[in-house]
């Protein structure tokens, strides 16, 4: 059986959205308990040259629906930083996730070939849709869902490799 593009990305997207959904509700719950203000989380960095916990939650929403967004419309550009809250990003995850579940096979594997320019101000790099999900959306995508996670896991989060793992797909 080969892959299509439908298959190499969105099921992907859409399992690691999911994990991403479920460590902020347990990071959510994690700040309750520990009488932590989850607003605080937003802005948190592991290292003092990275971006906060907002961008990396932006980037995953980023990165995944706004990645084929990007191929559907032939331009990608980096993320707008939005000043939103935890509740706010949650809001964005769950949005990505519908989002990405109302795309069909046919429509992504629809874009096979077809041209996409990463706009970084006013550098523009070349690509064909595969080689832009698979080389560039989709590392950069399991970059931010990493680093949001390891950021929760630095405030205390109880957090488990199963959490950011999410739903494997296992053979029925």
């Amino acid at each position: 059986m080969a892959l299509s593009l439908y298959d190499l990305s969105v099921p992907s997207f859409i399992q690691t959205v999911e994990a991403v959904s479920g460590f902020m509700a347990k990071g959510l719950a994690h700040c309750a308990a520990a009488n932590l203000n989850p607003n605080d989380v937003v802005d948190t960095r592991l290292a003092p040259d990275m971006l906060p916990f907002r961008f990396q939650i932006l980037s995953v929403a980023h990165h995944s629906l706004g990645a084929l967004n990007g191929v559907r419309q032939g331009l990608f550009q980096p993320p707008e930083m939005l000043p939103l809250d935890y509740a706010g990003l949650q809001a964005r995850v769950s949005d990505t996730l519908a989002g990405l579940q109302k795309l069909t096979p046919a429509e992504v594997n629809g874009w096979l070939g077809r041209d996409v320019i990463f706009k970084l101000g006013e550098r523009q790099i070349p690509f064909v849709a595969e080689n832009f999900l698979m080389s560039f959306s989709l590392p950069n995508f399991y970059f931010h869902a990493t680093t949001a996670y390891d950021i929760l896991r630095s405030k205390g989060a109880p957090l488990g490799k199963r959490d950011y793992l999410g739903k494997l797909r296992f053979k029925s």
